[in-house]
């Protein structure tokens, strides 16, 4: 039986998992997303002294040569800012029959600065899920903001499978999706003209009606419990900003909450993966957790999240600019697996949300 391309879908997951194509004796069935599962953290962890990919060898070869401590995660433990740390993952990859894929950090992740990047054996990009991979999986953990406390069982990323070859969907093809349904909506939801050029660009929303346009993160603040959910004052981390005449300085080496000046779809049919640095918009990073599931903004429409850091330079953001951008692909089979409405989905038609664990 031939395999069909495209994304996997919820069905495809649960199958890997009783076929053993992924393996995780302790696996939750909440794991599993539309389009993606939820990875885990094991207790194995490793505080280390510089960054690292495997093209030749196995992760634990090359983390021999930069380890400085073990850590046991089955026990809660402290992140301090800018440490970089590697974990085991929970899940192994058994994969057979042309599948391939890639991981990325979940939206609570991006949101809270942690920057993390699945290592694999024998790999020579970040992210990336080789064709048919059979082992380990790692993930390298620096929180750049916080001091935030992890301990296994906690999910900082997520993988989504590909069964032969993306189909990424061209842009003509976008253009008559949008007259048929839509993929941008306004504030009233009405349809917008959207933006499309190699995919769907997304806008800022720095509009004067807005009472609060961005959240900066605090440089001092408490330390953050990962698993405490609407527990964290917002006001401890965060400070609200309001843009002067639609215009925001985004400042060298402060990280930004914002928000998409237009609600955005990600039709039944595709899943969505926001690129996270583009050079043509500008030299900032303006996505972390890029991976969107069918059903996003099913309806109504969504705004799109933006987490936006500069390294380099200050940047100057106007009202309406093009910030980010949106790839657009199908997935391999119909699926009755949406975002939002068949599982417990914290971004449904959210505003400008910071993640899920302030109130």
């Amino acid at each position: 039986m031939v395999n069909l391309s495209g994304s996997l879908v919820f069905k495809d997951y649960l199958n890997f998992l009783k076929s053993k194509k992924i393996i995780n004796h302790n696996f939750s069935l909440n794991q599993i997303q539309p389009s993606s599962v939820d990875l885990t953290l094991s207790g194995e962890c490793y505080e280390i002294n510089a960054s690292f990919l495997c093209p030749v060898n196995y992760v634990r070869d090359s983390l021999k040569k930069i380890k400085i401590k073990k850590i046991n995660l089955n026990k809660k433990f402290l992140f301090k800012k800018n440490k970089t740390f590697l974990i085991k993952l929970n899940e192994t990859l058994n994969l057979e029959g042309n599948y391939f894929g890639m991981c990325n950090p979940k939206s609570s992740t991006g949101r809270l600065d942690i920057f993390c990047r699945t290592i694999l054996n024998y790999s020579d990009e970040y992210e990336k899920i080789p064709l048919n991979y059979k082992g380990e999986m790692f993930i390298e953990v620096t929180s750049r903001s916080f001091d935030i406390e992890f301990q296994k069982g906690d999910s900082l990323n997520q993988m989504r499978l590909i069964s032969n070859k993306h189909l990424y969907i061209e842009d003509k093809e976008l253009e008559l999706i949008h007259r048929k349904n839509f993929l941008t909506l306004d504030e009233d939801n009405k349809k917008t003209q959207p933006n499309i050029s190699n995919g769907l660009k997304i806008g800022v929303d720095l509009s004067n009606n807005n009472q609060i346009n961005a959240y900066v993160a605090k440089k001092n603040s408490p330390p953050l419990s990962y698993r405490k959910i609407k527990f964290h004052k917002i006001n401890d981390f965060w400070k609200p900003l309001r843009a002067l005449k639609g215009r925001l300085i985004i400042e060298k080496n402060k990280f930004y909450i914002l928000k998409s000046k237009q609600k955005i779809q990600i039709p039944e049919n595709m899943a969505g993966e926001m690129i996270p640095y583009d050079t043509g918009i500008g030299d900032f990073r303006a996505h972390y957790a890029g991976f969107f599931d069918p059903g996003f903004g099913k309806k109504f429409g969504s705004y799109a999240v933006l987490e936006v850091k500069t390294n380099e330079v200050s940047f100057l953001l106007e009202d309406g600019q093009s910030i980010a951008r949106i790839k657009y692909e199908l997935l391999n089979k119909k699926t009755k697996v949406l975002y939002g409405s068949n599982i417990n989905s914290n971004y449904q038609h959210q505003s400008l949300a910071l993640s899920k664990h302030f109130v």
